[in-house]
């Protein structure tokens, strides 16, 4: 067995054949490369680790509208840091 690591049009092939894993690593790369683009596509295409990722970026931001979209998008995560932001907010 190998240890190559497959390349990103690999896993984007796997991704488009529903490889849940192939979604999770590209999100990782585009991370990786800081590609906020890439990683709002693969969101669209239902990857709940992108929006994972994006979450912790707009926290670390205190981005409110970002966490706003990505909630609107789906992710209960976002959801959930904008309330606590929001309420911690307002105890201050």
């Amino acid at each position: 067995m190998t240890d190559a690591e497959p390349d990103k049009e690999t896993l984007r092939a796997l991704a488009d054949e529903g490889n849940q894993t192939a979604l999770d690593r590209l999100a990782d790369l585009a991370d990786t490369e800081n590609n906020v683009d890439e990683l709002s596509e693969l969101l669209d295409e239902g990857s709940e680790h992108a929006g994972h990722l994006l979450t912790l970026r707009a926290v670390k931001d205190k981005d409110l509208r970002e966490l706003q979209r990505l909630s609107d998008a789906g992710s209960e995560e976002a959801g959930a840091e904008l309330e606590r932001l929001l309420t911690n907010d307002a105890k201050s």
